[in-house]
């Protein structure tokens, strides 16, 4: 096997995109545009993969870190002129260079590996990705001669009308030799409309020189989409979306309307798990086996464990385990952990706060920076209070402790093991195991008092 380059354009700014974000970071289901592109093509093994940044390099940079190498193409003066700026990296190595755009984000690993296979099958010294366009406007054509061989493609701006109703469009996705790619490229000029140096342009010199071109029709035209304004995000997100929901749901993922469920492409999902509409599943997210997930819940950066349930309610960079029920309506911020058959019942927040088996604060509670044991029973209304304004401290609860409704546990402070907290109590001392602690006002009542405020006539 020959050794395998590729060369990713990412140069362009993307003005079409009336963004202020640079157009390839642009996420895809959550992944910026050129980093779904850099996955694919190291997948099919490349000896070095080099991409071309212009506008908002240092953030593409910092994005791709060393998933790759950069160029810079400080003036984008066309699509050879960007591949032109890895010719110290690349001309004097032999092997195959593929050139692929990094608003393509949708192209795969297989399509790729396709194109190459067809490339060498030929022996052709380039081979251009093509597609079946029914309405190819703003596509390069493909012009073939009588045999059916590739003859020229011709720029969507400078295609005369007979090649415009050319359904047949270049991809912007190539296969070279690259010793031909970058002798070749010296070569090209800016004769045309728009003055730029186009890469198509190298296929006419190698054509001239009558070397063989060669060109692969991708049966699914859908992967070559190009992204070049909110539309096409739109519609690149939608197809993306599809891929990923059908592939769940072939691995045993019940999607009970895929058009309305959003999976991130790093997300694992277990067999015979249930996801209901509205849910979404972003980053780095893995959820076990049998879990019901949704309506209109939101999980990120999170593991989840079999057999769980989250209703209607939003965890982030936090773990849950197993046999846990989260919602409705809750709210599990980042760096919580909810071990195995814990309840965090409706309008319940946690954060930052290791919940024990067994555990529950099943509704309208705060519980921050805490530690809270195993069979705990958290009271309605309750709250850790942990911030004075300035800090934030720590609350911890041992184990089966009963902490009444509405109380206010004021950090620094501990409930000592099987302690229990009289509701509508503040507690602001710690509270010996199997104490009970009860700290509010003695309650007084005024016989008559209302008539006094309220005289009836």
């Amino acid at each position: 096997m020959s050794n395998r380059y590729a060369v990713i354009l990412a140069a362009g700014q993307g003005t079409r995109m009336q963004s202020k974000l640079y157009k390839v970071l642009h996420p895809v289901c959550g992944k910026p545009m050129v980093e779904h592109v850099v996955e694919q093509v190291k997948k099919v093994n490349m000896s070095e993969v080099v991409t071309v940044v212009g506008h908002g390099a240092e953030l593409v940079q910092a994005q791709l870190g060393d998933r790759s190498e950069f160029v810079l193409q400080a003036e984008q003066l066309g699509t050879a002129h960007a591949v032109m700026q890895a010719k110290d990296r690349l001309q004097d190595k032999d092997g195959i260079t593929l050139v692929v755009c990094g608003d393509t984000p949708l192209i795969t690993a297989e399509t790729m590996s396709s194109l190459i296979q067809h490339h060498e099958e030929q022996q052709a010294k380039v081979t251009i990705l093509t597609a079946h366009q029914d309405n190819p406007g703003g596509y390069g054509r493909m012009i073939r001669d009588d045999r059916g061989l590739v003859k020229r493609i011709v720029e969507h701006k400078d295609a005369n009308e007979a090649e415009l109703t050319v359904q047949e469009v270049n991809t912007g996705t190539y296969c070279f030799d690259n010793r031909a790619l970058f002798e070749a490229i010296e070569k090209v000029n800016n004769d045309n409309v728009q003055g730029e140096y186009y890469l198509p342009d190298v296929i006419e010199i190698l054509q001239s020189q009558g070397e063989t071109i060669a060109a692969f029709q991708t049966p699914l035209a859908s992967e070559t989409l190009g992204v070049n304004d909110r539309v096409a995000l739109s519609k690149a997100e939608q197809l993306m979306r599809t891929r990923i929901n059908e592939q769940h749901m072939r691995n045993g993922v019940s999607l009970i309307d895929p058009v309305n469920t959003y999976i991130s492409s790093e997300a694992v999902i277990g067999r015979d798990t249930v996801v209901y509409p509205g849910t979404v599943i972003e980053g780095e997210t893995t959820i076990g086996e049998d879990c019901i997930i949704g309506p209109n819940s939101e999980i990120k950066n999170s593991t989840v464990a079999d057999r769980t349930v989250i209703k209607q309610s939003v965890v982030h960079n936090s773990a849950v385990g197993s046999d846990v029920n989260i919602g409705p309506f809750a709210h599990v911020r980042p760096q919580s952990n909810i071990s195995d058959e814990v309840k965090i019942g409706n309008f319940v927040e946690i954060k930052k706060t290791n919940f024990r088996r067994g555990s529950k604060a099943s509704h309208l509670s705060y519980i921050g920076d805490a530690e809270v044991g195993t069979d705990v029973n958290i009271g309605c209304g309750s709250i850790t209070v942990n911030y004075d304004g300035k800090n934030k401290y720590l609350t911890t609860i041992e184990d089966n402790v009963f902490v009444g409704c509405n109380s206010n546990l004021v950090a620094p402070v501990t409930v000592g093991k099987g302690a229990y907290v009289a509701a509508g109590s503040t507690i602001t001392k710690d509270v010996p195991g199997e104490a009970l602690s009860i700290a509010r006002a003695r309650q007084e009542n005024k016989e008559g008092y209302a008539s006094k405020i309220h005289p009836k006539n």
